[in-house]
C-alpha cells in the first residue's frame, strides 16, 4: 500500500488546528452570555448565530478527522504512522472536549434562561396579586364610605322625625293648656255655662228639624214617583 501524501496530511492538520483556534475564539464570545445577571427571555440573534457557527465548526472538524483517519489507514510507514496516530488522537480529544464544552454552555444558558423566566413569572404573579389586593382594599374603603354616608342620611331623617314628634307633643300640651284655661275662664264667668248650654240645645233642635224636613222630602219624592 502506498504512503499518503505528506502535503495532503499537513494541509488537513493545518485546517484542523485553524478550526480549533476559531472554535476557542467563538467559545470566548459564546460564554459571555452565561455571565449575564438577567438573560433575555429568548436567545438573541447574535447568540443564535454564535451557537450555529460553533455547531458548524464542530461538524467540519469531525469531517476533517474522518479524512485524516482515512489517510492514516493508507500509511505503510510504521514510524510516521505512529506519530500521525498521536496527532489524530489529540485532535479527536480536542474535538470531544469542545463538543462537551458547547453542550455545557448551551445547557447552562438554557437553565439560566428558564430560571430567569420562572422568576419573572413569579414576580408578575406577585404584582398581580398585590394589585388585586389593592383594588379590593379600595373597594372596601369606598363601600365603607358609602355606608357611612347612608348612616348619616338615616341619622338625619331620624333627627328630623324626633324633632317633629317633639313639636307635636309640645303643640298638644299647649292646646291642652289653652283648653283648660278656656274651660276655667268659662266656669268663672257668671251665666256663661248656661249660654253654652242653650247654644248646644239650639244646635241639637236645629239638627232635629233639619232631619225631619229631609225625611219629609224623601217621602214626598217616593210618593210622587
Amino acid at each position: 500500500m502506498a504512503s499518503p501524501s505528506p502535503t495532503g496530511w499537513a494541509q488537513l492538520r493545518q485546517q484542523a488546528r485553524a478550526l480549533e483556534t476559531q472554535t476557542e475564539s467563538l467559545f470566548n464570545s459564546y460564554s459571555q452570555y452565561t455571565t449575564q445577571q438577567t438573560p433575555t427571555p429568548e436567545p438573541s440573534v447574535e447568540e443564535t448565530a454564535l451557537d450555529n457557527q460553533l455547531s458548524t465548526l464542530l461538524s467540519q472538524r469531525a469531517q476533517l478527522l474522518t479524512q485524516l483517519s482515512a489517510l492514516l489507514a493508507s500509511d505503510t510507514i510504521l514510524t510516521s504512522s505512529a506519530l500521525k496516530q498521536t496527532h489524530l488522537s489529540s485532535h479527536r480529544d480536542t474535538l470531544a472536549e469542545h463538543r462537551a464544552e458547547h453542550a455545557r454552555l448551551r445547557s447552562k444558558l438554557t437553565a439560566a434562561r428558564e430560571r430567569s423566566n420562572l422568576l419573572s413569572s413569579v414576580r408578575q404573579d406577585i404584582s398581580a396579586y398585590r394589585a388585586a389586593e389593592a383594588d379590593e382594599a379600595d373597594y372596601m374603603v369606598s363601600e365603607r364610605a358609602r355606608l357611612e354616608r347612608s348612616h348619616g342620611v338615616v341619622d338625619g331623617v331620624l333627627s328630623q322625625a324626633y324633632a317633629v314628634r317633639e313639636g307635636f307633643v309640645s303643640q298638644g300640651e299647649m292646646l291642652s293648656s289653652v283648653n283648660r284655661r278656656i274651660v276655667g275662664a268659662a266656669s268663672q264667668v257668671p251665666g256663661i255655662n248656661g249660654l253654652i248650654g242653650r247654644i248646644g240645645a239650639k244646635k241639637r233642635r236645629d239638627g232635629i228639624i233639619l232631619g225631619v224636613f229631609l225625611a219629609f222630602c224623601i217621602l214626598v219624592l217616593l210618593f210622587f214617583r
